[in-house]
């Protein structure tokens, strides 16, 4: 499976930039999928929903489903975070898995900034590119942080992936 990420520190346009290239990308005749890595803890149903009710009874996973959809929960309880290997290997196969977050993981990204957060760049050696709301003095390439159909041809080209 093909997996490409963006990076970038909080505010930096990360979440913006991943639904406009899944939109662009999917477009383009791509079939996606995301993963979001999420700093804090989240819960995807609410107290007083069965799910939630099964959950808090114990259940280690609970698969939700109706005719449109369908949401697992697992309780790590104990466990580690999985790793993203390990999250990618849940996921049906598709042409692109898009990836927000996991800065430290050694898979291809393009790194997200914008100058008004005052943060400095991750710009390791797994970032290929950047979306910047400004210049950049770096030595890899810079997209307009906006830019999505060029940002997108250069992730489909860096893959080596069909442009659509």
């Amino acid at each position: 499976m093909n997996i490409y990420g963006v990076v970038g520190w909080k505010n930096a346009g990360k979440t913006g930039l991943m639904e406009r290239l899944v939109s662009e990308m999917t477009a383009r005749g791509l079939s996606v999928s995301t993963i979001k890595h999420a700093h804090h803890s989240f819960d995807v149903d609410h107290a007083g929903k069965d799910s939630y009710r099964h959950r808090a009874a114990g259940a280690r996973e609970v698969l939700l489903a109706s005719r449109n959809r369908f949401a697992l929960m697992h309780e790590l309880s104990d466990e580690d975070e999985p790793t993203l290997a390990e999250l990618l290997s849940k996921l049906a196969p598709v042409d692109l898995v898009l990836v927000e977050g996991y800065k430290r993981d050694a898979h291809p990204k393009i790194e997200a900034h914008r100058s008004e957060t005052g943060n400095p760049l991750i710009a390791d050696d797994s970032v290929r590119a950047f979306a910047a709301d400004c210049a950049l003095e770096v030595d890899r390439p810079v997209f307009d942080l906006n830019a999505t159909g060029e940002i997108a041809d250069f992730i489909l080209a860096d893959l080596g992936l069909r442009h659509g």
